[in-house]
């Protein structure tokens, strides 16, 4: 990360609009077009000093993400007694946000800054992925709690797989639907039926 290199102490001012500067070509969904020099431009900051922080445009988007700039809310399922038809809406919902351009390229962005590095993986899924799976696996349980799912059922990797659904939507560029979702947590779900 940044915090690491050697150089002349960051402009705060620069900084900031780098970070700024990432977070806008994102949410205009464009992480394909999002070069280092595309980068520089957008913030008004000369090609030099944005390399001198930043090895790479993944590095950029894990610290916009990890700074605050770039914003995923992703709240945990309703719990209204219905197991099936709670994540199949918290799942819809999901698919439904990855069709707009801006979360699409967001998600992208950050999965090739977990791939480019372990430390911002750590960090990227302490902040982001991992309360994710933990509001599901915490429906989940109430889910086993109330007779829906068996009680030895891996809830871990119900969550993984329900996450794992939608990483691989935005990574393969196919869209999903709510009935998508539906069948997705029907087929997930049966195997771990009560009785």
């Amino acid at each position: 990360m940044p915090g690491t290199r050697r150089g002349r102490p960051r402009s705060a001012q620069a900084h900031r609009a780098v970070l700024e500067a990432a977070r806008d070509l994102l949410s205009a969904g464009h992480y394909e077009q999002m070069t280092m020099d595309a980068i520089a431009a957008r913030a008004g900051v000369g090609k030099q000093t944005v390399y001198r922080w930043w090895r790479s445009r993944a590095e950029v988007v894990a610290e916009a993400a990890l700074g605050g700039y770039l914003v995923l809310e992703s709240p945990a399922p309703a719990d209204t007694g219905d197991i099936a038809a709670d994540l199949g809406e918290w799942l819809g919902i999901h698919f439904q946000r990855l069709a707009e351009p801006g979360t699409e390229a967001m998600i992208r962005g950050l999965a090739a800054a977990a791939a480019d590095s372990d430390t911002d993986a750590e960090r990227l899924y302490a902040h982001l992925t991992g309360p994710t799976r933990q509001h599901l696996t915490e429906r989940l349980s109430a889910g086993v709690a109330a007779g829906e799912l068996r009680a030895d059922a891996d809830l871990g990797t119900l969550a993984e797989s329900v996450i794992g659904a939608l990483l691989y939507r935005v990574l393969t560029r196919r869209s999903a639907t709510r009935a998508d979702a539906e069948s997705l947590i029907d087929l997930l779900l049966r195997g771990a039926a009560a009785g």
